[in-house]
């Protein structure tokens, strides 16, 4: 009887035990990322937000190429690609794929997604990236060219972040609130403001997913999300004020890092509008009052770095070795004022700062809006939410006289990056046709010693010409759960195959 009773026990937690292992292992197949700002949309040709937007998106939708977290090109719906001369690339794509509606994912179906990008009546936050496409032909199903107006050596990392979208499906619906697409994941809820969940999807070309289901959250306060991933409750989340990183790692609860970012943070200057336009003794001025290495030091503990005088960082190709972080002068900005015939308190500025995205906006913000309000510049913060600061921002062409802003791009390319402040892109609020002109030579060679002098022109140009008030090279702070482990990347993207289950 003892023998029985026994054997009975040791089977039942066996059963237990199998029980247990069996939870542990479906916890680990769900994945939870908290992001800081609102998910705008789910049309892919419709934002160019990559830690938000783009990053939901890539699970629900195929590029043809990705970037890893090597910051390498990876192959995904092409699987070649090459420049069959100066104006013409030809990507060969995969046999056989769909869209998880069953439209076939070919050569035709990439051509509509490219027409409808350039087509004026979409309106396509993205169009600019394309400006050069002249004609894509699909040559089969499996072979596709792209043929541009003038040398375009960036577009297949341009690519990168191009999604798309079936054709008949996208005719028939709204892909903003909606999804139907070709990524390893398929749409299961999306709560605007609250979260999107997805599931692995059945008929995904590419690698096995390590998770079954992913969930991305939107958490806006930085201490609440601090508080799901310790609690358990997330998986990885970012923008971690770096005052708070040893008391997550104290806490054996979850464990906080950095790594350096491709993302810039700045003043944009609306140089459209009075008092900035035409006005570059106020521009520099506004340069000269702001002390970085203290800003930087005391509130991001000393992590990230100082931005040189332009927006490009080490790691993109057309970074200008030569310029200098500018110079703490006050007294400098004041005699610039002064000779201008800028009285103090003469001038005021609205900077508008959008809440949620940035690491610690707010509190730089009103640090170097302290430091602008010595000069004798008056200064109004403007903090909005940022869905409506970017809707006002592009949409509506209404920028303040400065917002605190951020940039970064996929190809790491200045050509990308820089075209953001090109005349006529509406991210721009700039019209310098000396910059601009520096970047439509840049895009007629693909030689890149003669483009890395082009962009070091135009770089030189944008610095002394004070087009931003240039500030800090952002750290990627983030922390996670100890189910997980995360590939850190430092060109925003957020998505469940740099992670792992533990």
């Amino acid at each position: 009887m003892g023998i029985l009773q026994t054997g009975r026990r040791s089977a039942l937690a066996l059963l237990c035990a199998a029980g247990l292992a069996g939870t542990a292992m479906a916890q680990s197949r769900s994945l939870t990322i908290a992001i800081g700002t609102n998910i705008n949309t789910l049309d892919p040709h419709q934002t160019a937000t990559i830690q938000s937007d783009l990053s939901v998106i890539s699970h629900l939708h195929a590029a043809l190429l990705i970037r890893g977290p090597d910051m390498q090109l990876q192959p995904q719906l092409a699987t070649a690609w090459r420049a069959v001369d100066d104006n013409t690339w030809r990507f060969t794509l995969r046999s056989g794929a769909t869209f998880s509606n069953g439209e076939a994912l070919d050569a035709e179906a990439v051509k509509w997604n490219f027409e409808r990008v350039r087509n004026p009546a979409t309106r396509s936050r993205i169009a600019s990236w394309f400006s050069l496409v002249k004609e894509v032909v699909a040559i089969s199903p499996t072979e596709l060219e792209i043929r541009t107006s003038a040398p375009f050596p960036a577009l297949p990392a341009q690519l990168s972040a191009f999604f798309l979208l079936p054709p008949r499906w996208a005719s028939q619906n709204n892909p903003a609130n909606t999804a139907v697409g070709a990524g390893p994941y398929e749409l299961q809820q999306f709560v605007p403001g609250d979260r999107v969940v997805m599931r692995a999807r059945q008929g995904w070309f590419g690698e096995a997913r390590q998770f079954d289901t992913v969930t991305f959250r939107v958490i806006p306060e930085a201490g609440a999300r601090i508080a799901a991933v310790m609690a358990g409750e997330v998986d990885l989340i970012t923008g971690v004020p770096p005052s708070e990183m040893q008391r997550i790692n104290a806490s054996n609860r979850a464990s906080a890092a950095a790594v350096d970012s491709t993302r810039t943070v700045f003043l944009k200057f609306n140089n459209l509008i009075p008092p900035l336009r035409d006005n570059l003794p106020l521009r520099q001025a506004l340069n000269l009052a702001v002390d970085r290495a203290a800003i930087r030091d005391a509130i991001w503990n000393g992590m990230g770095s100082i931005s040189p005088c332009q927006l490009l960082t080490p790691a993109y190709f057309g970074f200008n070795p030569n310029l200098q972080v500018p110079a703490f002068d006050p007294a400098r900005a004041r005699q610039l004022l002064a000779q201008a015939g800028i009285r103090p308190g003469q001038v005021s500025i609205n900077l508008e700062v959008p809440v949620g995205p940035y690491l610690l906006a707010q509190d730089i913000a009103q640090a170097v809006a302290a430091q602008i309000e010595d000069i004798g510049v008056r200064v109004r913060i403007v903090e909005m939410e940022f869905g409506a600061f970017m809707n006002k921002y592009i949409r509506a062409q209404d920028l303040g006289n400065t917002a605190y802003l951020s940039h970064a791009w996929p190809t790491l390319d200045a050509d990308g990056l820089l075209t953001l402040l090109e005349a006529g892109n509406p991210y721009a609020y700039w019209d310098d046709d000396v910059f601009s002109g520096y970047l439509r030579q840049a895009r007629q060679t693909n030689d890149p010693a003669r483009r890395q002098e082009l962009f070091n022109q135009a770089t030189q140009r944008m610095c002394d010409q004070a087009a931003v008030l240039f500030l800090f090279v952002q750290p990627v702070t983030y922390a996670i759960s100890p189910r997980v482990q995360w590939q850190a990347r430092g060109d925003d993207w957020m998505r469940a195959w740099d992670l792992t289950p533990r």
